[in-house]
Protein backbone atom coordinates (compact mmCIF):
# COMPACT_ATOMS: atom_id res chain seq x y z
CA UNK A 1 0.00 0.00 0.00
CA UNK A 2 1.34 3.41 -1.36
CA UNK A 3 1.51 6.35 1.20
CA UNK A 4 0.41 9.53 0.59
CA UNK A 5 2.90 12.22 1.54
CA UNK A 6 0.95 15.48 2.36
CA UNK A 7 2.72 18.47 2.31
CA UNK A 8 3.76 19.47 5.99
CA UNK A 9 1.32 21.49 7.30
CA UNK A 10 2.90 24.86 8.68
CA UNK A 11 3.12 25.24 12.84
CA UNK A 12 0.48 27.24 13.88
CA UNK A 13 1.64 30.58 15.19
CA UNK A 14 4.58 30.62 17.70
CA UNK A 15 3.62 33.64 18.81
CA UNK A 16 0.50 33.30 19.79
CA UNK A 17 -0.32 35.28 23.51
CA UNK A 18 -2.12 34.07 26.13
CA UNK A 19 -2.05 35.31 29.99
CA UNK A 20 0.66 32.82 31.09
CA UNK A 21 3.07 34.22 28.07
CA UNK A 22 2.03 37.69 29.30
CA UNK A 23 3.24 37.55 33.02
CA UNK A 24 6.23 35.81 32.29
CA UNK A 25 7.56 38.04 29.53
CA UNK A 26 6.32 41.56 30.83
CA UNK A 27 8.81 41.29 33.93
CA UNK A 28 11.45 39.96 31.33
CA UNK A 29 11.37 43.10 29.25
CA UNK A 30 11.49 45.78 32.28
CA UNK A 31 14.28 43.61 34.41
CA UNK A 32 16.82 42.85 32.41
CA UNK A 33 19.89 43.99 34.31
CA UNK A 34 18.60 47.99 34.03
CA UNK A 35 18.24 48.53 30.14
CA UNK A 36 14.81 47.67 28.87
CA UNK A 37 14.69 45.08 25.96
CA UNK A 38 11.94 44.27 23.67
CA UNK A 39 13.44 41.97 21.13
CA UNK A 40 12.03 38.91 22.77
CA UNK A 41 8.39 40.85 22.87
CA UNK A 42 8.05 42.26 20.09
CA UNK A 43 6.72 39.45 17.89
CA UNK A 44 3.83 39.01 19.84
CA UNK A 45 2.45 42.31 18.32
CA UNK A 46 0.88 42.69 15.20
CA UNK A 47 2.36 44.90 12.51
CA UNK A 48 -0.88 47.15 12.67
CA UNK A 49 -0.35 47.50 16.31
CA UNK A 50 -2.43 50.55 17.97
CA UNK A 51 -0.09 51.92 21.14
CA UNK A 52 -2.24 54.56 23.33
CA UNK A 53 -1.08 55.81 26.63
CA UNK A 54 -0.93 59.28 28.45
CA UNK A 55 1.80 60.90 26.64
CA UNK A 56 1.43 59.70 22.30
CA UNK A 57 -0.76 57.54 20.18
CA UNK A 58 1.11 55.47 18.19
CA UNK A 59 0.02 53.59 15.10
CA UNK A 60 1.78 50.54 13.26
CA UNK A 61 5.33 48.54 14.39
CA UNK A 62 7.88 51.39 12.83
CA UNK A 63 6.37 53.97 15.51
CA UNK A 64 5.81 51.47 18.38
CA UNK A 65 9.31 49.86 17.94
CA UNK A 66 11.05 53.73 17.53
CA UNK A 67 9.16 54.53 21.16
CA UNK A 68 10.32 51.38 22.71
CA UNK A 69 14.13 52.69 21.51
CA UNK A 70 13.86 56.42 22.74
CA UNK A 71 12.35 54.62 25.98
CA UNK A 72 15.48 53.02 26.56
CA UNK A 73 17.93 54.81 25.50
CA UNK A 74 16.40 57.99 27.59
CA UNK A 75 16.51 55.81 30.99
CA UNK A 76 19.55 54.41 33.16
CA UNK A 77 17.12 51.53 33.62
CA UNK A 78 13.54 50.47 34.22
CA UNK A 79 11.71 47.36 36.47
CA UNK A 80 8.75 46.52 35.93
CA UNK A 81 6.84 44.48 38.70
CA UNK A 82 3.56 43.06 37.78
CA UNK A 83 0.64 42.98 40.32
CA UNK A 84 -2.38 41.27 39.17
CA UNK A 85 -2.66 39.97 35.40
CA UNK A 86 -6.65 38.83 34.13
CA UNK A 87 -7.94 37.80 30.86
CA UNK A 88 -11.39 38.02 29.67
CA UNK A 89 -11.90 36.90 26.20
CA UNK A 90 -9.64 38.88 23.63
CA UNK A 91 -8.72 41.16 26.32
CA UNK A 92 -5.98 41.43 29.35
CA UNK A 93 -5.46 43.35 31.96
CA UNK A 94 -2.33 43.95 33.51
CA UNK A 95 -1.45 46.22 36.93
CA UNK A 96 1.82 47.17 37.06
CA UNK A 97 4.09 49.18 38.96
CA UNK A 98 7.31 50.63 37.17
CA UNK A 99 10.15 51.87 38.32
CA UNK A 100 12.10 54.52 36.03
CA UNK A 101 15.70 55.78 36.60
CA UNK A 102 16.50 58.45 34.39
CA UNK A 103 20.17 59.78 33.66
CA UNK A 104 20.20 63.10 35.00
CA UNK A 105 16.77 62.56 37.62
CA UNK A 106 15.75 60.51 40.73
CA UNK A 107 14.19 57.60 40.01
CA UNK A 108 10.45 57.49 39.68
CA UNK A 109 7.27 55.14 40.33
CA UNK A 110 4.73 54.89 38.13
CA UNK A 111 1.53 52.61 39.05
CA UNK A 112 -0.56 51.98 35.80
CA UNK A 113 -2.48 49.28 34.09
CA UNK A 114 -2.84 48.12 30.46
CA UNK A 115 -5.04 46.73 28.29
CA UNK A 116 -4.12 44.49 25.54
CA UNK A 117 -6.48 43.38 22.88
CA UNK A 118 -5.53 40.07 20.99
CA UNK A 119 -6.31 39.28 16.96
CA UNK A 120 -7.50 36.20 15.66
CA UNK A 121 -3.07 35.71 14.83
CA UNK A 122 -2.94 35.72 18.70
CA UNK A 123 -0.83 39.20 18.56
CA UNK A 124 -1.58 42.24 20.45
CA UNK A 125 -3.66 44.49 17.66
CA UNK A 126 -3.95 46.89 20.69
CA UNK A 127 -2.50 47.99 23.63
CA UNK A 128 -3.42 51.26 25.84
CA UNK A 129 -1.60 52.01 29.20
CA UNK A 130 -3.53 54.65 31.72
CA UNK A 131 -1.42 55.81 34.39
CA UNK A 132 -1.26 59.38 36.43
CA UNK A 133 2.20 60.30 34.58
CA UNK A 134 2.54 63.99 36.23
CA UNK A 135 1.01 62.97 39.77
CA UNK A 136 3.60 59.81 39.74
CA UNK A 137 6.53 61.81 38.66
CA UNK A 138 5.95 65.03 40.94
CA UNK A 139 5.89 62.97 44.17
CA UNK A 140 9.56 62.56 43.56
CA UNK A 141 10.29 66.02 43.21
CA UNK A 142 10.91 67.55 47.23
CA UNK A 143 8.69 69.79 48.66
CA UNK A 144 6.46 70.12 44.78
CA UNK A 145 4.96 66.68 45.46
CA UNK A 146 3.21 67.62 48.33
CA UNK A 147 1.88 70.83 47.20
CA UNK A 148 0.59 69.13 44.22
CA UNK A 149 -1.15 66.52 45.60
CA UNK A 150 -3.11 69.20 48.07
CA UNK A 151 -3.84 71.44 44.62
CA UNK A 152 -5.35 68.21 43.46
CA UNK A 153 -7.33 67.02 46.12
CA UNK A 154 -8.64 70.60 47.12
CA UNK A 155 -10.14 71.32 43.02
CA UNK A 156 -10.81 67.77 42.09
CA UNK A 157 -10.84 65.40 45.47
Amino acid sequence: METEHLPAEKPENTYRLTLEVVKELWTKTYNTKGKPDWSHILPYYDDEIHFRDSIQEIKGMAEFKAMTERLTKRSKGLKMELLNAVQQENDIFIEWEMTISYKRYPSSVLYGASRLTINEKGKIIEQRDYYDLWGDIFDNIPRFGKMYRRFMKRKFG
